[in-house]
């Protein structure tokens, strides 16, 4: 874990974070600061803010944990919008996240799953016990620090699907937070998933609440998987599954919500309604949102007076959204759906704005010396790596701007619309307008 001993190195002690409210039980501290003040970066204007005009005092620019965070998931549970959690697998779908995020003046979830991270390490290191993913998720956790803050938005930092061989690869996570907590306040990452779905209920739960008992501690949220998600992701093929194990029972998520809130209130439920990882052809994915307001209602009724007087005890998770209908992803938000997933669209995004470049500039990219414009013309410009992959960000934001819109989750923070950015350098003989 060199890298991180040289991450803490970096980002110094805790001076660089001020308590508002001082530290309170289960981590529940408010912090200030962060990454710019510790290593000197500029931080003005929006980056500088310590709140936002239409959010709880405790959220800020930069990553959330704690209290800030629940803040921010009941924020979007009693206004009715659930925030995009995408998957990214380098700085630059980092940066395309959070541009988009500020375009669209909301906060944003951005998380790894292990092979994701595993690339992010880069896949010319050994993964033995996990080690080029927990390398690789961490170098990653600070490049989403540091420029999170910069962007001037809120962001819950996640990491995605954990079956049960993969723990491991959390534990070492899980490490890196505590060691974070020490010199900081509060966790490196704001959550991780656990899916113990394939395994029996009862030991999906006990293994959650142990994580959850030691995430408590230093103001971690955990993410459960309740219920088999259908289709294929990152390696997992669930795509023969038996139709039944798409869809929870409310029995289930209650069994779930009174294990876990003894611990404590900072988890949330990935339940299965017939979401499928992938994209299909519009009709092909049968939702059934509507068991998730059963699932509510049944859990408000065991409560019975000390049920939330909105009716929705549970935060809930939407993983498998491509090919969903708007109106069953509205529908399912109004049910309490506060984080949906995005990763099967945004691989498009990306890989489509590359091909689009090509196409426009083929001619100019058949060889370093020679073009439409003449035999010794040079195509530098053209082939110089950040002017595909600036297009595949482009393509990016387009395509989350929609996600932003379907999700209700626009115009949440109150900055009002982003000014241009200015003395934006293109490459060394001048930038192409992509």
């Amino acid at each position: 874990m060199k890298l991180f001993g040289l991450a803490l190195l970096l980002c110094g002690g805790v001076s660089g974070f001020t308590s508002v409210k001082g530290r309170a039980q289960n981590a529940r501290t408010i912090l200030r600061g962060g990454v710019s003040s510790d290593l000197g970066t500029p931080c003005e204007e929006e980056c500088a803010l310590e709140s936002f005009p239409n959010m709880p005092e405790s959220v800020h620019p930069g990553v959330l944990t704690g209290q800030a965070q629940v803040d921010l998931l009941n924020h979007a549970k009693e206004n009715g919008y659930a925030i995009p959690a995408v998957n990214c697998v380098s700085s630059s779908g980092i940066n395309a996240c959070l541009e988009a995020a500020r375009r669209n003046d909301a906060p944003i979830i951005i998380q790894f799953s292990s092979g994701g991270s595993q690339f992010y390490g880069g896949k010319g290191l050994d993964n033995k016990n996990y080690a080029a993913a927990i390398a690789g998720a961490v170098s990653g956790a600070f490049h989403v620090r540091t420029m999170a803050e910069q962007y001037g938005v809120p962001v819950i930092l996640h990491t995605d699907h954990c079956a049960k061989k993969l723990l491991p690869w959390i534990d070492g996570l899980l490490a890196a937070s505590e060691r974070y907590y020490e010199k900081h306040g509060e966790p490196l990452f704001s959550s991780h998933m656990i899916d113990l779905s394939e395994e029996p209920i009862e030991e999906n739960i006990d293994i959650c609440k142990d994580y959850l008992s030691r995430f408590s501690k230093i103001g971690m949220l955990l993410e459960m998987e309740l219920g088999i998600t259908g289709g294929e992701e990152d390696g997992v093929n669930n795509e023969d599954v038996p139709l039944e194990d798409l869809y929870s029972k409310p029995e289930e998520i209650y069994q779930v919500y009174d294990a876990l809130t003894p611990i404590s209130d900072q988890f949330t439920v990935a339940a299965a309604f017939g979401n499928v990882h992938g994209v299909y052809s519009p009709g092909n994915v049968k939702l059934e949102p509507k068991i998730l307001t059963r699932a509510q209602a049944y859990i408000s009724e065991k409560l019975g007076g000390s049920a939330p007087s909105d009716g929705k005890p549970v935060k809930f998770v939407f993983h498998g959204g491509s090919g969903s209908d708007v109106s069953d992803i509205q529908e399912a938000i109004g049910y309490g759906v506060i984080k949906m997933n995005i990763d099967t669209d945004t691989q498009w995004s990306y890989w489509e704005g590359i091909k689009n470049f090509e196409s426009k500039y083929h001619d100019y990219l058949q060889g370093q010396i020679g073009n439409p414009e003449g035999p010794t013309k040079p195509n530098k410009k053209y082939y110089d790596p950040r002017e595909c992959m600036r297009a595949a960000e482009v393509n990016t934001v387009t395509r989350l701007d929609q996600c932003f819109a379907d999700l209700k989750c626009v115009n949440i923070l109150g900055l009002g619309e982003k000014a241009d950015a200015e003395n934006v350098l293109g490459p060394r003989r001048g930038g192409l307008p992509v």
